[in-house]
């Protein structure tokens, strides 16, 4: 018999609420410079998709995005890189190639479908959602999405810390906590097959690790105590002041860790048939300096070791993800 966990607050920089942050603690404003490199790296390519930093240098650039992966994985969970213009890029297939760049300085880029399709495309947040937020993860250990062309109006992206909702349910229900802390149903991709069975919260080789993907549980779990305690957990994330929301401009790229930060996807952000309302580029990247996982884990990841190659659709998936 499994022992119960034992339950501990959380701390460090990637326990905040959004009350509590200021844009400078999240924010890192980019100049033309950093555009103007980048640009150029792409034209040097030629095509070419790098695989390392070596084979795209950045002298500018580079040293940021070594600083932003020590902050996904060791900090707040997430930056904001703002300004990052792509405006000499005309053809948007340049525009995925500097993603890529990027990409390659950060971790490996993952398939997001079955074609093996490294960047995806995805309609902006909507003000006009109807349907409640749910949260979301990507099998990655880091997300970037790329606001490629202005949202509409009122749209923004809704982040929260994981580790902080960890503490909250700690100090109003440790029942609840003790329930997302065990294995919760998740449907299997293929049909037909047996039900995943992962943790929201747990902690491995000493590292925290929070998953909360609602959109892959059954709409009603099989016991009362984890219906409870998902909405426990729902209302904690919606306490005033929990989240920080975020309104994305044209040239932002959003990097965040769902491992430590969770996104609310609208229904507005589902992909869309008509080109016009795909206003967002995404990027899954397996990082080198990623935190070891459950081995429950393994049934999404693949791998679950620290540092590995892991995470994306495998061949012949279709797409998933928000």
């Amino acid at each position: 018999m499994t022992p119960p966990p034992r339950l501990v607050p959380q701390a460090g920089p990637a326990v905040w609420t959004g009350a509590s942050l200021s844009p400078a603690d999240w924010m890192l404003p980019l100049g033309a410079e950093a555009a103007a490199e980048l640009a150029a790296t792409v034209a040097a390519l030629n095509n070419r998709r790098p695989e390392r930093p070596e084979d795209a240098p950045l002298p500018h650039l580079g040293p940021i995005l070594q600083g932003v992966a020590e902050r996904l994985e060791n900090g707040r969970g997430f930056v904001l890189l703002r300004g990052l213009s792509l405006e000499r890029l005309e053809a948007e297939m340049a525009v995925e190639a500097a993603l890529l760049v990027l990409a390659a300085h950060l971790g490996t880029a993952l398939p997001q479908d079955g074609d093996g399709t490294l960047v995806g495309r995805l309609a902006g947040p909507t003000a006009e959602a109807e349907a409640p937020a749910r949260f979301h993860a990507d099998p990655a250990d880091a997300v970037g999405l790329f606001c490629l062309g202005q949202p509409r109006e009122g749209g923004s992206i809704t982040l929260v810390s994981a580790p902080a909702l960890h503490n909250a349910l700690l100090k109003a229900d440790r029942t609840a906590l003790a329930v997302l802390h065990a294995p919760l149903p998740h449907r299997a991709p293929e049909p037909g097959a047996e039900p995943r069975l992962l943790p929201v919260f747990s902690t491995t080789s000493g590292c925290f690790v929070g998953r909360y993907d609602r959109e892959a549980m059954p709409e009603t779990l099989p016991e009362p105590a984890q219906i409870a305690a998902l909405a426990a957990l729902d209302a904690a994330a919606a306490a005033p002041g929990q989240a920080l929301s975020i309104p994305l401009h044209a040239g932002d790229l959003l990097l965040y860790n769902p491992q430590l930060v969770w996104k609310r996807v609208h229904a507005g952000e589902a992909s869309a048939a008509d080109a016009a309302e795909r206003t967002l580029l995404r990027l899954w990247l397996a990082t080198p300096f990623s935190r070891a996982l459950p081995e429950s884990f393994r049934a999404v990841f693949g791998e679950i070791t620290a540092g590995a190659t892991r995470g994306g659709v495998p061949a012949a998936t279709k797409m998933v993800g928000g």
